[in-house]
């Protein structure tokens, strides 16, 4: 199970000094988060000022603003007011720049090359009663709340030991649940895919692989 931890990951300055960025993966993984070196990428940043968005030829974006009220984006001419945890998607290669008419915000960047890859993001409340999968090609973070997460069970692996208990063995004990600070993030699998509970919400964040037929 992978966990991916806010706290450790180093923050990257805009070049136009109007905030940061934290990357919370990318494939391929690159020496340097630099422009168009991956394929897709997740990141959050924190923005403190009006601008220019960077540009990403080939590239579709899709923005949440996790933190903060609102922002204004503007995207080819036309003004899109953004709710906090409302995902847009748009094209990186369009002219697009933000205003901050309520402060400052922070927001969860997914950007895909279009030829290749698709990202979505969906806002999920999470609840202590039903435990949250995240599978393979997914990527979970905590936006707010308290949360922790766990192993999933291996189906294949709970026949085994059902079938080969007389009773007299105990039963082998899940894992102990992980605790998760704010926008750590959850690396999805589909071997014991990891589960979290708890109260609050989640950014589920899927990067699907795209068939060069249907581009």
């Amino acid at each position: 199970m992978e966990i991916i931890r806010f706290a450790d990951i180093h923050p990257e300055p805009w070049r136009n000094g109007g905030g940061v960025t934290r990357e919370l993966a990318s494939h391929p993984k690159v020496a340097s988060a630099q422009d168009g070196a991956w394929d897709w990428r997740v990141s959050i940043a924190d923005v403190s000022k009006a601008g220019d968005f960077s540009n990403f030829p080939g590239m579709e974006r899709v923005i949440t603003i996790i933190d903060g009220e609102l922002l204004l984006l503007t995207v080819d001419g036309e003004e899109h007011p953004l709710e906090k945890y409302r995902p847009f998607r748009f094209s990186g290669e369009a002219a697009s720049s933000a205003t901050l008419p309520t402060g400052d915000i922070r927001d969860l960047n997914v950007i895909a090359r279009a030829s290749a890859f698709k990202g979505y993001t969906s806002i999920v409340e999470i609840s202590k009663k039903r435990a949250h999968p995240v599978f393979e090609g997914q990527l979970a973070v905590l936006l707010e709340g308290k949360a922790t997460v766990a192993p999933g069970t291996d189906p294949e692996e709970g026949a085994s030991v059902e079938d080969e208990s007389d009773g007299a063995s105990p039963a082998t004990s899940a894992a102990e649940p992980v605790e998760l600070n704010r926008y750590d993030a959850v690396v999805g699998s589909d071997t014991r895919s990891p589960e979290i509970s708890g109260r609050g919400f989640v950014a589920v964040i899927s990067i699907d692989k795209v068939d060069p037929a249907n581009v």
